[in-house]
């Protein structure tokens, strides 16, 4: 038991090849995601990769994995998550934009790049575009629109996010939550109540000046 688990800690551990991979990705886009590069970065041998994955594709297969459980997963749920009103429903889904737990925007750049040189990955991107805005025209019927409003509202919603993801735009945390506001009544047609924004707010440890 003890050999095992020396051996296990020489060659690391699926999460840590996957995390090595994530960062890779991250920093200089997925062809940089090769084994032995990953392997000098943990400081182990090639050899230790294959007992985790059988090769680089099943390695690749498991960051899409994660991509797609990390933001469009939290997205779904942050839409189906008890809310009064339709201004606090959005508000929900704007955790995602403000938490990288939640949602992570330097990710969904990467896979976006990705995309661009991989028709499997687009179609991967497509699926998780088309599920997303699905899971947001639910959360606006579900507050009384029709299909076909729900629809353009949860479209508006969320290509203005993806828009600031590829753009890579940059705000501080202050703007942002000034801007907030203003994007909640453009979106769902309701000012939200100042005891939902205060949530909100409290949620990210801000405080309005």
């Amino acid at each position: 038991m003890e050999q095992a688990m020396s051996d296990t800690g020489w060659r690391g551990s699926q999460e840590g090849w996957l995390e090595a991979a994530y960062d890779s990705l991250l920093e200089s886009g997925v062809d940089s995601v090769k084994i032995l590069p990953l392997a000098k970065r943990l400081n182990l041998s090639r050899t230790s990769f294959y007992w985790f994955f059988k090769d680089r594709e099943e390695l690749l297969s498991a960051l899409v994995a994660r991509w797609r459980e990390k933001n469009t997963g939290n997205l779904v749920k942050q839409s189906e998550a008890y809310a009064e009103s339709l201004a606090e429903a959005m508000l929900n889904v704007f955790d995602c934009w403000v938490n990288k737990d939640l949602f992570d925007s330097q990710f969904e750049f990467a896979v976006r790049s990705w995309a661009l040189q991989s028709p499997e990955i687009l179609a991967e991107v497509h699926a998780a575009d088309q599920a997303r805005m699905e899971a947001l025209g639910r959360m606006f019927m579900r507050f009384g629109y029709d299909a076909g409003p729900a629809d353009v509202r949860a479209r508006t919603t969320y290509l203005v996010q993806i828009g600031y993801i590829s753009m890579q735009s940059r705000e501080d945390l202050a703007l942002r939550m000034k801007r907030i506001p203003e994007y909640i009544a453009i979106y769902t047609g309701q000012t939200p109540q100042q005891r939902e924004l205060d949530r909100f707010f409290a949620r990210h440890g801000y405080k309005p000046e």
